[in-house]
């Protein structure tokens, strides 16, 4: 068996972007380290439901992102888009048949690109 069990992302503030992750990607703190990580900047280890570790790893450099992205599934990509767009969240497209199917496209805090979509609406609409 091969899958993915943690990755991390770097980011400007781990705080700020452990807030984004909980309250718009209902992702959970699994662990902080507010001194800690390679750069001793402060971590915070987020989960998602599948059990994939992120860690947001604040960086002192500036963050590069942008250059790949990531994917999440999940309930309802319409209700999820209706949901975080009347939070105030800025989508890059709403819910709408791309090259990859159908669903949404938001960048994190630090620009990190998050591809959203659900399965029934990718059989229906892809």
């Amino acid at each position: 068996m091969t899958r993915l069990d943690h990755l991390m992302l770097p980011v400007r503030d781990w705080r700020a972007s452990r807030d984004f992750y909980v309250a718009c990607l209902g992702f959970t703190v699994e662990f902080e380290l507010p001194q800690g990580g390679p750069t001793g900047l402060g971590v915070a280890a987020m989960q998602d439901d599948g059990g994939l570790t992120v860690f947001l790893e604040q960086q002192a450099a500036p963050v590069a992102a942008g250059a790949g992205s990531h994917t999440l599934q999940v309930d309802d990509v319409e209700d999820f888009h209706e949901r975080l767009a009347g939070a105030g969240v800025a989508f890059l497209s709403p819910p709408t048949r791309q090259f990859w199917g159908y669903g949404a496209t938001l960048a994190d805090p630090d620009g990190h690109i998050f591809h959203i979509y659900d399965e029934r609406s990718m059989r229906e609409k892809g």
